[in-house]
């Protein structure tokens, strides 16, 4: 069983490793052995999965205005005119691009989700998957310097992007890709500036993560005491406090930087991984 001070722990590294492109899931191998955590436990696996709801709510919070979808109606319209006038019209469309955008990772994720945990949850995959991703990141910015990007703002994205976006997000099922990386990625790729692709990443991170939460907490039928609904409650706080300084880290930082150095930090973490867990399995 997981202790407080551990709970406590591992909240503050899925608010970090959350929302920077540098995968939670590598991170969170390296704690399997840290505290000698079973990942056959039903228990380990469902509060891996659903302390991200309280890195969800920190988007939520942080973002309301743009996202909230509703207005007081206007008083002086009449029949559909007022119903209509109940809408944010810019929070709908951006809500219709995010369920575009989930389209890929929702069909990917309900065929093969299974066999990708598996077959592919292993060091080997999430090493290989940091590293690989660490020099694109590098080598793309080094691509991508100097010139402009041609979308800046979450309104200009269209339909195909949108699309094209849930593409590279269905890529982070495999292990070690990391879902902000591999949308951060990919959206700076089809041209969209850093400040927009991590912002739409956010906005992404809510049906995707919340319905991963959801999925978990459903397959995993309950039971659990109420010490273990505690550690749940105690996990989802500290993600959200820690994701909501990430995420704000994250948009300074982008202002006059680019993804390079979390390029740089995703090889050694894949380094220090595969390191790590071959010298663990010689002397198992």
């Amino acid at each position: 069983m997981l202790t407080i001070l551990e709970v406590i722990i591992l909240g503050i590294v899925e608010g970090i490793t959350e929302w920077l492109p540098i995968s939670s899931t590598g991170h969170m191998l390296l704690f399997y052995e840290l505290f000698h955590i079973s990942e056959q436990d039903p228990f380990w696996s469902m509060f891996l999965v659903v302390i991200q709801l309280g890195a969800i709510l920190a988007v939520v919070v942080m973002f309301f205005r743009r996202l909230w979808p509703f207005r007081m109606p206007d008083p002086e319209a009449r029949g559909t005119a007022r119903f209509l006038s109940v809408f944010d019209r810019k929070a709908v469309v951006l809500w219709a691009k995010i369920a575009i955008s989930c389209i890929p990772a929702a069909i990917i994720g309900l065929t093969i989700d299974d066999w990708i945990e598996a077959h592919l949850y292993n060091y080997v995959t999430v090493a290989v998957m940091l590293i690989v991703y660490g020099v694109l990141f590098i080598l793309i910015e080094n691509r991508n310097r100097g010139r402009k990007a041609r979308i800046r703002r979450t309104a200009d994205i269209g339909i195909t992007t949108a699309l094209l976006i849930g593409v590279f997000q269905a890529l982070a099922i495999i292990p070690g890709t990391s879902r902000s990386g591999a949308t951060i990625l990919g959206g700076i790729l089809i041209g969209m500036s850093r400040k927009c692709a991590s912002e739409y990443t956010f906005f992404l991170a809510i049906p995707t993560m919340f319905g991963a939460s959801i999925l978990k907490l459903v397959k995993s039928g309950g039971g659990f005491t109420g010490a273990q609904v505690g550690y749940l409650v105690l996990g989802m706080a500290v993600a959200f406090a820690v994701s909501a300084a990430a995420i704000r880290f994250l948009l300074r930082y982008i202002r006059n930087h680019d993804f390079k150095v979390f390029g740089a930090y995703r090889i050694v973490l894949g380094a220090v991984v595969l390191v790590v867990f071959s010298i663990l399995n010689a002397v198992r």
